[in-house]
């Protein structure tokens, strides 16, 4: 299924690249880019340096084989003045072979030189570039601090930064939490006052809501036939504190009525 491999592979991508947008930190990029381009420099240096080693090397054995192309000639000459041909002749051979070896050696240091002119004018326009890009590396980390610190400002004075975020969410979680409560009170006190709960520490069996509402319903039965009774005593005169019925209680004597008895 290649249609489903592809999504999977640019969907995984993208989250990748999504996730490195937000870890990179571009201060951090611009100084490995740096550290990588001095690198790349002090390289070319030391390639420089590698082709002037080998360039010194090549020119001491022509030098040396200088030296010996002039030995070879004067012994041919004092081989001639000794009457030895022979000796003259096998001395100016080698010397023919000592100025072919110095030639080639020539034209390997003339190359050299070469590639030395080349690796010199390539480090030359790096190092420009190496900084330049130092230059503009530092004006826009500065850039970038500024932005940064603009942005820290603009979202703590509006209150849509992250920890403003965080402090907004913690504060709708205790204002739920509180509603849950409250909800959570008024819901007790509501099967409270409907008697759902049981009284833990009343003695004998527990009572459900039906025998609640019996014992009430008994209750308040007793109060009204204790009402009606004392409706009934009131209205037919019943005697108070032990008198007969319709004898009206004796008034109390003054002092001078009980003289004129």
């Amino acid at each position: 299924m290649p249609g489903l491999a592809g999504r999977i592979s640019t969907l995984t991508k993208a989250k990748i690249s999504h996730m490195l947008d937000h870890a990179e930190d571009p201060a951090e990029t611009l100084d490995y880019a740096y550290e990588r381009q001095l690198e790349d420099l002090q390289n070319v240096k030391k390639g420089i340096e590698h082709v002037v080693t080998a360039k010194k090397r090549l020119q001491l054995q022509e030098e040396e084989l200088r030296q010996q192309s002039d030995k070879l000639d004067g012994q041919a000459r004092e081989a001639m003045s000794a009457g030895r041909e022979d000796l003259a002749r096998a001395a100016l051979e080698r010397k023919q072979l000592i100025a072919q070896e110095t030639g080639s050696l020539d034209q390997q240091v003339s190359e050299l030189e070469s590639e030395q002119e080349k690796l010199t004018a390539a480090e030359q326009q790096l190092q420009a570039k190496v900084e330049q890009f130092r230059s503009k590396k530092e004006v826009i980390k500065a850039q970038y601090s500024a932005a940064e610190a603009q942005v820290h400002i603009s979202e703590a004075a509006t209150g849509v930064g992250d920890e403003m975020a965080d402090v907004g969410a913690a504060m709708q979680r205790a204002i739920d939490k509180t509603d849950d409560m409250q909800a959570r009170a008024s819901a007790v006190e509501e099967l409270q006052a409907a008697g759902t709960f049981e009284d833990l520490t009343a003695l004998g069996p527990a009572q459900d809501d039906v025998d609640r509402q019996l014992d009430q319903l008994g209750a308040k039965s007793a109060v009204d036939d204790e009402l009606a009774k004392l409706k009934a005593q009131v209205g037919s005169g019943t005697p108070q504190s032990g008198l007969p019925a319709g004898e009206p209680a004796a008034e109390p004597q003054s002092p001078h009525q009980e003289s004129e008895s």
